[in-house]
């Protein structure tokens, strides 16, 4: 089982009210960047790790941002949509060619370039899952997760969900309810969220305490895993007798990846009580991970798998959920009926963006400068006590920062310090429950670009550390 302690300020992302988001503004911000986020701010209701912004930007191309003052940032966040990197010359012209050919397509009417994105993906779904597959679009991620649920209500005839704390699933209602963060699920703020919906503890092999050996370094020897954290899932199923699906993220976005049998085991467990296995794979689909699907790490076809982020190239939003040919049950229901279903535009953006990772092998790419990376990371957490695990798959990459290797407790302030620290120098992440920093860069990032990244991370690490003895000894 997963132990991580975060409290109600840590989530998924970095939050807008760190005491040194105004101190890197202060010393980094022009003129015309602090008029813009005056206006931004005024604007937009203020949300957590949002409104209120960081800087401003003016342009986005490749794996570059820049802002407004021309300083450029290596994006290694990008809210995963930028896997084809930004403002790809192909994907643009298919969106300008679309747009010349027929820009909307209102519902009742076939749209051939809607079809042609649904059977690409179809194709993607049975090379996964080894089922025939069919398929419903919506704006968003967060609504093909509510497709997801209601597809799973209405072909088990059950409401409950199980799903784990920690995860993100989107900020609707349904989403939120099979999500695990407090954040997005504010506390009882908003009243009551979606009934049914059981959680239990993650996988998290780095912090696990229960149910598996340790070996000669005190880490978790997933050899002798025991699979505790698969075997929680199986006794809620158990118990509950009448849960519709499992909803999850194949690999956690934190990152976290997980233990060897994790999902055959949960997909048997499901098999057994009649649930349906949902796979969130909107942020480690399409090539993320160095497998198109994330899942196919783990030799476990889902039911359902949901896709979204950079299926629209990371210029326009798509979202899928892909169903197994016999969930086509809900014909007499509007389960999914948006306004954009099948428009044209969004679904040339995205047949364009799969284009782009088969010509340009991007999956293939990704789990080679993954594995190039990690190496290099693992070479840092050597020199820097800070760094107490390095883990990941591809392009999805994370660092645990500690303030003691031996109880791994977390460094409560140190993944701030050094996210600050890499945007000076032209780095931009993502820190992740308050003390990883987490490394999402587009699929089509170069090697030496990578270096550069991780020569920057290094300083910091190296610059923090300096920090920290002199603090230490002024103390």
């Amino acid at each position: 089982m997963n132990h991580t302690p975060h409290g109600p300020g840590q989530s998924e992302g970095d939050v807008n009210s760190s005491p040194r988001r105004a101190a890197w503004q202060h010393e980094h911000l022009d003129d015309a960047s602090r008029a813009l986020l005056a206006r931004d701010s005024a604007a937009f209701l203020h949300q957590s790790v949002s409104t209120p912004c960081l800087a401003a930007i003016r342009k986005a191309e490749g794996v570059f941002i820049e802002d407004l003052a021309g300083r450029r940032y290596l994006d290694f966040h990008g809210n995963n949509v930028h896997h084809v990197g930004y403002a790809h010359p192909h994907v643009i012209g298919a969106i300008q060619a679309q747009l010349a050919e027929l820009s909307f397509a209102p519902r009742r009417f076939a749209s051939e370039r809607a079809v042609q994105l649904a059977e690409a993906l179809s194709a993607r779904f049975a090379a996964l899952t080894g089922h025939a597959g069919r398929v419903l679009f919506t704006t968003g991620g967060s609504d093909a997760v509510e497709v997801a649920l209601k597809l799973a209500r209405i072909a088990t005839g059950r409401f409950k969900t199980l799903s784990f704390w920690d995860s993100f699933h989107g900020a609707g209602f349904g989403a939120s309810s099979v999500g695990g963060e407090s954040l997005f699920r504010h506390g009882g703020a908003v009243g009551p969220l979606l009934p049914g919906t059981e959680h239990v503890a993650p996988f998290g092999c780095y912090r696990c305490t229960y149910g598996h050996e340790v070996d000669a370094d005190g880490e978790p020897d997933l050899a002798r895993c025991h699979l505790a954290c698969a075997a929680m899932v199986r006794y809620v199923l158990e118990r509950e007798r009448d849960v519709a699906a499992v909803v999850a993220e194949p690999a956690r976005a934190v990152p976290f990846i997980p233990p060897p049998g994790y999902w055959q085991a949960v997909r048997e467990a499901c098999h057994a009580h009649g649930a349906l296995l949902v796979f969130d794979e909107i942020p480690t689909g399409l090539g993320k991970t160095g497998r198109f699907f994330a899942a196919e790490h783990d030799g476990a076809a889902p039911d359902i798998v949901v896709l979204g982020k950079a299926l629209g190239g990371g210029v326009l939003p798509i979202a899928a959920c892909i169903a197994r040919e016999e969930l086509n049950v809900a014909g007499a229901y509007a389960f999914g009926h948006y306004t954009h279903e099948k428009n044209p535009v969004t679904a040339a953006a995205a047949l364009a963006t799969l284009e782009v990772i088969e010509r340009e092998g991007l999956v293939e790419h990704a789990a080679k400068l993954g594995a190039h990376a990690l190496a290099r990371l693992q070479e840092m957490k050597r020199r820097h006590p800070l760094v107490g695990d390095v883990r990941g798959r591809g392009l999805l990459l994370g660092l645990d920062l500690v303030s003691d290797r031996t109880t791994k407790a977390p460094a409560a302030d140190a993944a701030d310090r050094i996210l600050y620290r890499a945007l000076s120098r032209g780095l931009s992440f993502k820190t992740t429950m308050g003390h990883v920093l987490t490394l999402t860069p587009p699929l089509v990032t170069t090697f030496a670009q990578m270096d550069q990244a991780l020569d920057i991370l290094d300083a910091c690490l190296a610059e923090d550390a300096a920090w920290a003895a002199g603090a230490a000894g002024a103390a």
